[in-house]
């Protein structure tokens, strides 16, 4: 199994979990005198054997992650770690960029008048900077997840 393939399993496995903790929630809790719909205790045993899937992908996808090479200096967790960064960065300055652009809204020449602080067309420029740095590293990270097969 290539990484690509285990990272879209480990979806599909965490799209299983939540379809069962909601059918848990539905057979857990019942009128007396009905019977649940499911099993709970059969629904409890699909749980752990999910779970016990998931984390033995995980592990596996963690030991891929952090033995191939990205490049000459980094490792595939290290692009991630790097692309995550890059994510959350992005997202601070579009805050930033977003507080900065709001409209002042004043009722009168009494009111106090805020004025901005930074060079809000600077701080675009950055964000567009790192939107680009972001696009080239995830585009390089999907590459090489289609092409490294799973450490087992």
């Amino acid at each position: 199994m290539i990484l690509a393939e285990a990272l879209i399993l480990r979806a599909d496995i965490n799209k299983r979990i939540e379809q069962i903790r909601t059918r848990l929630g539905n057979v857990v809790r019942i009128q007396e005198g009905d019977a649940p719909a499911e099993n709970p205790a059969e629904l409890l045993a699909e749980l752990d054997r999910t779970l016990k899937q998931l984390n033995l992908l995980i592990k596996q996808i963690n030991r891929t992650n952090s033995q191939t090479r990205f490049d000459d200096d980094r490792t595939l967790t290290d692009a991630l770690a790097d692309r995550d960064t890059l994510m959350l960065q992005r997202t601070a300055l579009q805050g930033v960029i977003k507080q900065a652009s709001d409209k002042q809204h004043r009722y009168g020449l009494a009111e106090i008048r805020e004025v901005v602080t930074i060079d809000v067309g600077a701080v675009i420029q950055q964000v567009d900077t790192l939107s680009q740095q972001y696009r080239l590293l995830d585009t390089e990270i999907q590459r090489l997840n289609w092409i490294i097969d799973l450490v087992e």
